[in-house]
This record gives structure tokens, sequence and C-alpha cells, in this order.
């Protein structure tokens, strides 16, 4: 069975964690509610006094004496209004600062299997416009409405104080106003539901096609592109109007009650009900009572849309916080020396997906370059991604000094590993914080590392290490960023390398710096090659090949040759595509 949409009440409860740091200022904004209220709620009694006890009766010095205590009842209520807004709005950001950080500190922990299943613009989409919402809420919507029902309640009191009867008249309206606010509620949440998953899909949708601009381009997709954008586009704008309809009605129902309520008041103080009028000053306070009270009623159902659009942020937040898809790490640690890297009998497979590795073992020495080929799909990489516990759940063991992948603590483990990724991901920044990624790394090791990788120059024509790298590394070549990547693994100084060797698409200048950097990280580290070029490997102590997962064959470049098995026939082809070129 489906789960039951949480109440806004549950949703609300479990911010309490967010926003019990920030309690004084939320109770500073509580003290000063009472207070407020109250100084709005004596105001038109004042003035009812003034009208029957010294207007009517000519008495100018005590309506002198009533004005100043008007006047003084009317600053003092905007002074505590300030104070309780004040209080409250910077409560509120500090609270919606603090969710916003945990639902991206929570991202980042997140699993790669997740980001393999969720659009990046989905998650965008909670980490901005829904905790938006939620903010809106804070500062307008839930805690405001406390200050609201205190308004309400006083005026009520005040009103019976007054005259019972008149008030009865006043209220006679009131179980219809309950009924109708009730129902447009519920629709509301459900509204506002669609509208935060159509902006969802809409986000992500744009954000994919965005960062696939040049591929639309090129193929002239934009007029496909657009009408689907526009389809999504459509399902957000119709909810969207359906909920601003079904707000606009009931603003527009509040507001006609309160006129209906001045009517049959004005007709009860005329004597149209039980023949007795009642005094000017107390028709003029009701009236008075009547305005201040509809106005918290007609700004409810603002704010009431407000709470349903955060209520649906908040499912939306809280379901993205509820995701259990991470990485188990242990708590391990390992001694400063590489002994070995053994890899026994490993299967693994994505989700319910069919294996895609399937009884590897392998043996990695400090020292040794052990190369994995084959081709493609046949789970090269997805072996290095295990290595890197991008992924849990494989079957068999892989261990680091005798020690599971899985017991590591995680900066065990990316002390010991390092990669060097097929596809570069530069930041905007310097080349200096692109190269250490904010850990503490002296100029000089960046400088050798450069040197060594043939990446000096491009790091001089960026502007040195304080030159800037633009957003996606707009500024540098595929080439040149794949010599930073070089550069920085090598800067880490991690004794074992995983290499996911990628030269293709680069002219035969940077191949060849490519290749020289490929060489400096063989010459000084312990390297598991994924290879692409087999040129690349000739060398290497060990060559695995791979086949739907499983190694066919293994050996030194020399011995599989010979062999004349898969192995040849792959370097035979390269071989050929080589001086075709």
């Amino acid at each position: 069975m489906a789960d039951e949409t949480p109440s806004t009440t549950a949703l609300l409860r479990r911010l309490l964690p967010y926003v019990r740091y920030d309690a004084p200022l939320y109770i500073v904004a509580l003290l000063a509610a009472p207070i407020g209220t109250a100084l709005v709620v004596v105001q038109p009694w004042l003035l009812k006094t003034a009208i029957d006890d010294h207007i009517q009766k000519n008495d100018a010095e005590g309506l002198i004496t009533l004005a100043w205590a008007y006047l003084v009842a009317v600053v003092l209520g905007f002074v505590a209004e300030a104070v309780y807004n004040l209080a409250l709005s910077y409560g509120a950001m500090r609270t919606i600062s603090r969710v916003r950080r945990a639902v991206y500190r929570h991202t980042l922990t997140l699993a790669r299997s997740y980001f393999d299943r969720v659009p990046t613009g989905r998650l965008l989409t909670r980490v901005t416009s829904d905790i938006e919402a939620l903010g809106e809420t804070l500062t307008a919507g839930a805690i405001t409405i406390i200050l609201d029902v205190l308004l309400v309640l006083g005026i009520i009191a005040a009103m019976l104080w007054l005259d019972p009867w008149l008030t009865a008249v006043m209220l006679v309206l009131s179980p219809v106003l309950a009924v109708v606010v009730d129902g447009i509620r519920r629709v509301l949440r459900k509204l506002y539901q669609e509208v935060r998953t159509s902006l969802a899909s809409l986000n992500a949708y744009m954000a994919e096609r965005i960062t696939g601009l040049g591929v639309v381009q090129l193929y002239r997709d934009e007029a496909r592109v657009t009408a689907a954008f526009d389809e999504r586009l459509a399902i957000f704008r119709d909810a969207t109007i359906k909920t601003n309809f079904w707000d606009a009605l009931l603003f527009a129902i509040v507001d006609g009650l309160s006129s209906i309520c001045m009517a049959l008041m004005l007709w009860y103080g005329s004597g149209g009900l039980f023949g007795e009028a009642v005094t000017a000053g107390l028709l003029a306070a009701f009236i008075e009572y009547v305005g201040r009270l509809f106005q918290p009623i007609r700004e409810f159902s603002q704010k009431l849309a407000v709470i349903q659009r955060a209520a649906a942020a908040l499912e939306k937040i809280f379901g993205l916080l509820d995701e259990d898809e991470h990485i188990a790490w242990g708590d391990a640690t390992l001694a400063d020396d590489v002994e070995s890297l053994v890899v026994d009998d490993l299967s693994f497979a994505y989700g319910d997906g069919p294996d895609v590795l399937q009884g590897v073992s392998l043996t990695l020495r400090p020292g040794q370059v052990v190369a994995l080929v084959g081709r493609t799909g046949s789970g090269k990489s997805t072996l290095g991604k295990l290595l890197q516990r991008s992924y849990q759940g494989y079957r068999g063991s892989i261990r680091l000094n005798g020690v599971e992948l899985r017991d590591l603590r995680p900066e065990t483990l990316h002390r010991f590993v390092g990669v060097v990724q097929q596809d570069v991901q530069l930041f905007p920044g310097s080349v200096r914080f692109n190269l250490t990624l904010g850990a503490d790394i002296p100029d000089a090791v960046l400088e050798e590392s450069l040197d060594l990788c043939r990446a000096t120059d491009s790091v001089i024509r960026l502007g040195g290490l304080d030159g800037r790298i633009r957003h996606e590394g707009a500024n540098v070549s595929v080439g040149e960023g794949q010599l930073l990547s070089f550069a920085r693994t090598l800067a880490a100084r991690t004794p074992i390398v995983v290499l996911d060797e990628a030269t293709a698409s680069v002219d035969s200048l940077t191949e060849a710096r490519i290749q020289a950097a490929t060489d400096a990280i063989l010459a000084r580290r312990t390297v598991l090659v994924i290879a692409h070029r087999l040129s690349t490997i000739m060398d290497a102590d060990e060559i695995l090949v791979l086949d739907a997962g499983r190694v066919i064959e293994r050996g030194t470049h020399a011995d599989l040759v010979l062999a004349g098995g898969p192995y040849a026939a792959l370097f035979e082809s390269q071989f050929h595509d080589h001086e075709s070129a």
C-alpha cells in the first residue's frame, strides 16, 4: 500500500530540530506578539469611550487625555510589531540557512547510484525554490498565524465584553467561513504538490538540455526540445493558475463575508432586530473591530496558501533528507606504506541489472603497473569505480593492505588511492584550487607535478597558479584539462593511482604530452591502468583482458601477443588503425 501523505502539522514538527537553535529569537517574537495584540485590541475601545463618554458629552478635556492614550497605544503597537517582525525574520533566515546547509551536505553524501537515477535539475529545485517556499512560511506563514490567532481571540473577547448580542450577530457566519476555509485548504495542498512536482520536472529537463546544448544545436534539435519544454511548462503553468484561482476565491469569500457582517451589525445597531438601537460609540467600535478582525482572517487565506506551498516543499525536502542511499564506510585505518591491493573473485551489478563484473581477481603490489584492457562495455571502468568506492554492493573482496575496502575510513582510502578520470572536472577558480581542491599542498609540489606532466606551459598561458579557470573549463582545451588532472593526482601523492587514460579527440602533440604525463605517473606510483590505447601499457607488469565482465586472458604484453588470442587481435587491430591514420 502506498505511503500516506504526511500532514502539514507532522511536516512542521519535523522542522523543529532546525528551529530550536534560534529559539531565543522566536521567543522574543512570541513575547512581542501578545503585547502588540493587546495594544491593537484596546484602540477601538478607546474610540468607543471617546465618542460615548466625551464627544457626545462635550468633554474636551477628557477627549484630549483619551486622544493621547490612543496615540501612545498606536506608537507602542508599531514598536511591538517591529520587534516581532525583526526577530521573526532574523530567526527564519537563520533557520532556512540551516535547512539549506543540511540538504546540501546530505546530497554530497549520497552514493553515485542515486545520481544515476535522479536528474540534477530536480536536486537543484530541492535546494533552491523548495527551500525558498519554506522561508516564506517561516516569515509570513505558520509562525505569524500565532499573532493572527491572538488578535482574533482578543478582538472577539473585547466584543463579547462590550455587547454579546452584537458579537453573536457578527459570528453567525463563522461556521460557513470555517467550512469554506477547510475545503479550500485541502484543494490547495494537492495543487501545490502538483506545482512542486511539475517545477522539479521542468528544471530537470532544462538543466539537462542546457548541459547538452552543443549537441542540441549541432543536430538542429531546437524545435523539438522547445516543444518538449513547452509541454512541461504548460503543466507547471496550469497547476499554478489553479492554485492562484483557489487562493483568490478564498480571499474573495472572506472579503465578502466581512461586508455581510458589517451590514448585519448596522441593521442590528439601528434597532432592526430587537427594536433597541446601540450607542454610536459602540457601533463605531464594532465596525472598527470587524475591520481588524477580518484583516487577519483575510490574510489567513494568503498565509494558508503559503503554508500549503511550504508543506508541499517540505515533503519534497524531507523526502530527499530521508534518502538513505549512502556508501557504508568502516572505521579502519592503515599504516603509511602500501603493501598490496588485492581483488579476489569480484562480481558486481548495477541495481537489478546483470553482472558487469564476474569473478575478477588481480593483485597490485608496490611499484607494479597492472593494466585492464578490453572492448567498450567489458567492465574496465566499473572496476575502477569500485576501487574508488563510488558504488557498494559488490560480491567478493577488495583488500588494501589486507583490510576490506568497505571497512576503511573514507579519508584513509582517499589518502592511499588517487584517480585520473577519463572525464576531467574543472571548477571555476584559480589553477591552484583546481590542483589542490582545498588541500594544503605547497606551491613547489604543484610546480613539480606540473613540470612532470608537461602542463607548465598551459598554466603559464592561464596566468600561473593564480590564473583563473572559467566555468566548465571554457578557457582550457580537452588535452590541457587532462594534463591538469594528471598533475592534480601527482600532487596529491597517493601511493596507488587508478589511471583511466584517455587520449581521444586530441592532437598528436597533446597526445605526446599526455603520454609523457602517463609515463611520469607509471614511473612514480603503483598504478592500475584502464587502458584505451594499448601502446601505453606495453611495459605493464601484468595485463588483464576483460570480456563481458570476465578475465579471459592475463599476462605480459609479449606473452599475450605470442599467444595469439583476444589481446593479440585487439593489439593488431589498434596497430593497423594507427598505421592507417
